[in-house]
């Protein structure tokens, strides 16, 4: 598989822009909430360092295999970012699998834009050489496990590091 290139993806109110080092600045201040680390661990970044890890995150995976594919998420409405949505492709014995991750900022939970993102990202993976689609969720997360089902993915009886695998096969 060759490497996937990110891509503007738009949904209904979203616009889920490739991330930029130049988005650190208000992505730091919609990740503040030390509440987003409770099930990931960690702590909020400063700007700095929000911005030094985009331009890890952007320079890409060193194993040409693996894409890093990350956006921020624009909530149109209100012209401003409210979180982060992320898939990692990499193959696998059963053909490319893309890895999904997500987070909104506190003050914009609750109003579907976690699940609108998701299935964003998920309607354009389904039109990349991408066979599955992974999310890994803390058991006690029910939010996020909301998302994965919005976004069609299933648990599964998988743990990894303590978190439940979910899963979805995209047909062809």
């Amino acid at each position: 598989m060759s490497p996937l290139a990110v891509q503007a993806v738009n949904t209904e109110r979203l616009d889920l822009l490739p991330l930029h080092v130049e988005h650190a600045a208000e992505m730091a201040t919609v990740l503040s909430d030390p509440a987003l680390h409770t099930f990931i661990g960690g702590t909020p970044d400063t700007p700095q360092a929000l911005r030094s890890r985009y331009q890890r995150m952007i320079a890409g995976s060193p194993d040409p295999a693996i894409s890093w594919l990350n956006w921020v998420i624009r909530l149109r409405e209100e012209s401003c970012l409210t979180g982060t949505v992320q898939a990692t492709t990499s193959p696998s014995d059963h053909g490319p699998i893309a890895e999904l991750a997500w987070v909104v900022g506190t003050s914009w939970q609750g109003r579907g834009i976690a699940s609108e993102a998701a299935r964003g990202i998920v309607d354009w993976l389904s039109r990349q050489p991408v066979h599955t689609l992974v999310a890994h969720i803390h058991p006690e997360h029910w939010a996020s496990a909301a998302v994965a089902t919005a976004a069609g993915l299933k648990p599964t009886d998988e743990w990894h590091e303590g978190e439940i695998r979910w899963r979805r096969n995209i047909r062809r």
